[in-house]
């Protein structure tokens, strides 16, 4: 069951509009449009070569879109880089973390945007403060914000991965399969941090190959197949054989 939280339907946090996107003679996404809107998490759902991950690319400022328009919180926007996504509020948790092995948790924290004293100096004591507060807040259990990354679980660096992108992420999330490696024990976990960014009141956008996954987190459910959007069903008002058949092709609509 999804959490029962109000959604406000009035603004979206993100918009899409008739986004296509092709690469050379390729069209990899045509004519897809999605709304995700404040504390609500819509997954993405479809085969292999589907476009799931290209849409996310898109949207994160990775691959510029062919035509279509992008809007933030009612701003159209050119997201025409990964800083301009981020700029805007968007994080993304990929599938490879994108988290230095060799660092611990609180640099890996702030990888990039490291917060400096007066004297020029990096700010550690803020940054290990802010991810210890951050990962108590999330429930990451991990052993402390010295923790070397390398030395922690495949859920435990997730856990890492999603706390980063909550600490700076104001409207939108995007998942990318954030449990594709994980065990089961670990996959519940990081499921339940899902949920709870639902009461920060932030977008998510979830890629996930599991419908128990799917059905279990999201509130609606986008269905792709070789790049074209075949349908949006509110995941109370479906089930998996419906969405089966959207993604394999024996239902059209």
């Amino acid at each position: 069951m999804t959490a029962n939280v109000e959604i406000n339907r009035n603004a979206p946090v993100l918009e899409l509009r008739d986004i296509r996107k092709t690469f050379g003679g390729i069209t990899a996404i045509e004519n897809f449009s999605l709304e995700v809107y404040p504390g609500e998490i819509v997954a993405l759902v479809g085969d292999n070569g589907a476009g799931k991950s290209t849409l996310i690319k898109i949207i994160s400022g990775v691959h510029p879109l062919t035509s279509g328009a992008i809007t933030i919180e009612g701003e159209t926007v050119a997201m025409s880089n990964a800083t301009m996504a981020r700029a805007h509020g968007i994080e993304v948790v990929y599938q490879d973390l994108a988290l230095a092995d060799q660092q611990t948790v609180y640099m890996n924290m702030f990888l990039g945007r490291e917060p400096v004293n007066r004297f020029g100096l990096l700010d550690r004591r803020r940054m290990i403060d802010e991810t210890e507060k951050l990962v108590k807040d999330l429930d990451v259990r991990i052993p402390s914000a010295h923790a070397t990354i390398r030395d922690l679980s495949g859920g435990q660096r997730q856990g890492v991965a999603i706390a980063r992108a909550t600490h700076w992420a104001s409207k939108l999330i995007l998942l990318d399969e954030p449990t594709a490696a994980l065990g089961v024990a670990e996959t519940a976990k990081v499921e339940e941090i899902v949920q709870s960014l639902k009461q920060r009141n932030i977008g998510v956008l979830i890629i996930s190959h599991s419908l128990d996954q799917v059905f279990k987190l999201s509130d609606r459910i986008c269905v792709l197949r070789r790049g074209n959007q075949i349908g949006i069903r509110e995941t109370a008002k479906t089930d998996k054989n419906e969405i089966i058949a959207m993604i394999t092709g024996l239902q059209q609509h």
